[in-house]
């Protein structure tokens, strides 16, 4: 029994740790040192890494986060809370710094972004009311922003999946694109 309370104490002190650091980050007033070292933070809590490999299994960088045996439903909560977060996250410039670029910030702001699970195995996004001409080329090809995008939530959804030749994927992402 005391085992369970430590580990719910773990949970509320990382939960509310979490959301101060969100709100830290997106409070207007926070400046860049502050914001950045409060993004920093936010990516060590919810294990932001490298892919990590055992023999022929891949795990996402994510893939503990909600636990070995979180229900899709779950993940796709995950999903949705980090593309929110990477949305409102503008990181400051400071003069003479590359700016680091993030496809879902910096896409315009009247898209809209769905995460659902339609079918048992699979998590899909829908990106909606993309702007004709930002989302597409004269010739109706993809532009390479649009392209960006799909990437940048594809890797958002896949750093929850796992693979491997005897355990299989633990989902199937799908992003879906709608003008």
């Amino acid at each position: 029994m005391p085992v369970a309370t430590i580990g719910s104490r773990e949970a509320r002190v990382n939960t509310s740790r979490i959301q101060r650091l969100r709100d830290l980050i997106e409070h207007p007033r926070t400046g860049a040192a502050e914001r950045a070292a409060a993004q920093r933070m936010l990516e060590r809590i919810l294990g932001s890494g490298p892919v990590r490999t055992v023999g022929d299994r891949s795990y996402g960088q994510r893939f503990e986060r909600g636990g070995r045996h979180a229900g899709l439903s779950r993940i796709a909560d995950m999903v949705r809370e980090d593309i929110a977060l990477a949305r409102v996250f503008a990181e400051a410039v400071v003069a003479g710094e590359l700016a680091s670029r993030n496809a879902v910030r910096d896409a315009p702001a009247g898209i809209t972004y769905t995460v659902d699970t339609p079918f048992d195995a699979g998590i899909r996004v829908v990106v909606a009311e993309v702007p004709q001409e930002w989302g597409w080329e004269d010739s109706g090809v993809e532009s390479q922003a649009l392209r960006r995008l799909v990437a940048e939530l594809r890797d958002i959804m896949d750093a929850y999946n796992h693979d491997g030749s005897d355990i299989g994927r633990r989902f199937h992402g799908h992003v879906e694109v709608r003008a």
